[in-house]
């Protein structure tokens, strides 16, 4: 049963109000205390009371009733509906296009559609996800990149505070591009924090990888990727695989649940060949001091002090007369900057009184 934000009474409102009519309660009396008016009152109450006893035990008779008409003389016929539904199905066209083949408007052929379930076309099974993992370690390894915008102090999700200067918004603070590559098997993995995700990067951190796996031994035998530009147009990065006799794969494009191992590795049911161990993470070899900086958990805060409406950060341009009380405008005064927004002595000289 959907309400809409305004209603009075729900399912439980209605079964209270009409019990308690039914316990001698004046219909008067009962919608003055449920804050309804005397014919909404006389409604459930009479509902309830010509309803059967399977209907009172499970509140079907204070459901809302559909607003469809019982007679509609104007209705399209039954065999009429029954040739623009076999027209859609034949030729899977749309209202407007049916119009020129069944002669009747698009508006009365949306109607007999949507009645008849064939606005839409049923969407497509979706396919099964196929769990995958390779017998040994090497034999599969899988790189991807996320971009982590930087910042110089905690958003509003943190703080609360969803004020900030003109020179915050202008500043550029960049973004950090984690690389990671994992084992299929092993779950070995190794990421690096870099500045960019363009191709001699690319390149660099896959050669840090493979030396990182070499000391661990493993020899990888496949590459997995998707269809970055910086994977599948670089150059050097092929004639690094070519080197190492290691076969780039990459995923079906414009399918989402193939993108990443996570979504299709079985649970982790412990170690394997002994390097399930903790592992410590290896030192980025880069031109700056750079590490994966730990997830960012948000703190628990308490709710913040309702403040006054002046010092709430507005959705739409304030006026003048929002903070007309005196505190910061005064008559006469030229150009004032308020939240951003200039106001003049010629407008703010005569300002309406404050909500």
């Amino acid at each position: 049963m959907e309400l809409h934000r305004n209603a009075k009474l729900g399912l439980a409102g209605r079964y209270a109000l009409a019990r308690a009519v039914e316990q001698g309660c004046s219909l008067k009396q009962a919608a003055a205390c449920f804050s309804v008016s005397p014919a909404t009152a006389c409604r459930w109450s009479r509902r309830w009371r010509e309803a059967s006893a399977e209907e009172r035990r499970s509140l079907s008779c204070l459901l809302d009733r559909s607003s469809r008409p019982r007679r509609m003389p104007r209705l399209l016929p039954a065999r009429e509906q029954r040739r623009i539904c076999a027209a859609r199905r034949q030729t899977g066209w749309g209202p407007r296009l049916l119009t020129l083949r069944t002669g009747h408007p698009h508006s009365t052929i949306s109607k007999v559609l949507k009645r008849n379930g064939l606005s839409r076309p049923p969407r497509p099974a979706r396919e099964p996800e196929r769990r995958y993992e390779w017998p040994c370690p090497g034999d599969l390894l899988h790189m991807d990149v996320s971009l982590y915008a930087r910042f110089e102090r905690p958003g509003h999700a943190v703080t609360g505070d969803r004020r900030s200067s003109s020179a915050e918004q202008k500043q550029r603070v960049g973004y950090d591009y984690a690389h990671a590559i994992v084992d299929d098997y092993s779950r070995l993995a190794y990421a690096e924090l870099l500045d960019d995700d363009r191709a001699p990067a690319v390149t660099a951190f896959l050669q840090r990888a493979l030396a990182f796996f070499a000391e661990h031994g493993i020899e990888p035998k496949r590459l997995m990727t998707d269809n970055a530009w910086s994977y599948t147009k670089n150059r050097s990065l092929r004639e690094l695989l070519e080197r190492r006799r290691i076969r780039h794969l990459r995923t079906k494009p414009r399918t989402p649940r193939t993108n990443g191992k996570g979504r299709t590795l079985p649970p982790d049911d412990g170690p394997r060949m002994g390097i399930r161990a903790p592992l410590p993470h290896p030192s980025t070899p880069a031109r700056r001091p750079a590490t994966l900086a730990p997830p960012l958990q948000r703190a628990q805060t308490t709710q913040l002090a309702r403040r006054p409406t002046a010092a709430q950060p507005h959705s739409q341009r304030p006026w003048a007369g929002h903070l007309a009380g005196g505190r910061l405008l005064q008559s006469g005064q030229q150009k004032m900057p308020i939240y951003g927004v200039f106001s003049t002595g010629a407008r703010d000289s005569n300002p309406p009184p404050p909500a």
